[in-house]
């Protein structure tokens, strides 16, 4: 593990890092009818959301596979959303074609706004020094507060075991507030230590975990769904699986008993015959080994259960467990 590799991720479990996450999809949603729209969109409950308060949620396609994985936030005159990157247009488009005569207006603010991600337990404190202002949000909950004269939203999203930050910075506010959180302590951060950071928390990312071939049950994100809301688009299939079926396959987490971190789409045997595949693997700081994600024939999804990881350059034991692999203590 290179050194600044665990200086970063030591930043994010015991003080805090900094990570641009600016990449990711921007959206503002305007019109009255912008809540009641999404509601037969998106899995989750949308409508009901208050200022301040957000969900992570799926966009399906008739038969339920995951289209995207995004987050829902509410202010008062408009809702933001925070998209897999280079996801934007695909999913507006899509959007788009369901609009009829609903007053809904989407646009993208993809170049308006950065988003710099604070993760650590001393994330919160940072902020709460540099707004002035208490931050006792829940998940996915948000405010705007003002730093160094510019607006902020700042969202409560944990990326990894430990708690965590996603703030909306307008684009020409950037490097000052970038500058200001490091000045405050926080450490530069690499997307590879953010990659080891959230497969231990077995979070599951779009398109490396989850993709159009995906039915949203074999991802095991129930956080993203509501049962009680009333209808939208997969809803059936979602449906039909929770209360009477099953699926054949289920995302899980597998820890590697060899040293070698396997690529990502090795296949995972039993007795020979294929019964899954990775979708993303690291070496994991916390635990000192590989580990992986990847989906599980459901036969074969009992935590303890021995199966083969195989890709190019050889094979290698791994272990079925539940996630997430770490939490934070």
């Amino acid at each position: 593990m290179p050194a600044d590799i665990a200086h970063q991720y030591r930043a994010a479990r015991e003080a805090v890092a900094l990570f641009d996450r600016s990449a990711l999809g921007k959206v503002t949603v305007t019109g009255r009818d912008r809540l009641s729209f999404l509601q037969g969109m998106l899995t989750n409950d949308v409508k009901n959301l208050a200022p301040g308060q957000g969900v992570p949620a799926a966009f399906l396609d008739a038969h339920g596979k995951v289209m995207a994985l995004l987050a829902v936030y509410a202010a008062a005159d408009r809702l933001l959303l925070e998209l897999p990157p280079s996801l934007t247009e695909k999913t507006l488009q899509t959007l788009d074609r369901y609009l009829i005569s609903e007053k809904a207006y989407f646009e993208p603010v993809d170049e308006a706004f950065a988003i710099v991600s604070l993760q650590g337990p001393g994330a919160r404190p940072l902020l709460e020094r540099l707004a002035g202002v208490a931050l006792d949000l829940p998940p996915y909950g948000h405010a705007e507060v003002s730093m160094g004269g510019a607006p902020i939203r700042v969202i409560n999203r944990a990326e990894g075991p430990a708690p965590g930050f996603h703030c909306w910075v307008p684009a020409e506010h950037t490097a000052s507030l970038r500058s200001a959180f490091e000045s405050a302590g926080a450490v530069v951060a690499e997307p590879e230590t953010l990659d080891v950071l959230r497969v231990e928390a077995g979070q599951p990312w779009y398109p490396q975990d989850v993709d159009d071939s995906v039915i949203l049950p074999e991802t095991r994100l129930e956080s993203l769904v509501s049962y009680t809301k009333g209808c939208y688009i997969g809803q059936e299939t979602v449906a039909r699986v929770k209360y009477r079926g099953h699926v054949n396959r289920a995302l899980t987490g597998l820890v590697v008993e060899g040293e070698r971190v396997p690529d990502a789409g090795a296949r995972l045997t039993a007795e020979g015959k294929e019964v899954g595949r990775v979708t993303s693997a690291v070496r994991s700081i916390a635990l000192g080994r590989p580990i992986a994600l990847g989906y599980v024939r459901r036969e074969h999804l009992e935590p303890g259960r021995v199966l083969a990881v195989v890709d190019g350059a050889g094979e290698q034991p791994a272990r079925v467990v539940v996630l997430p692999f770490v939490t934070q203590a």
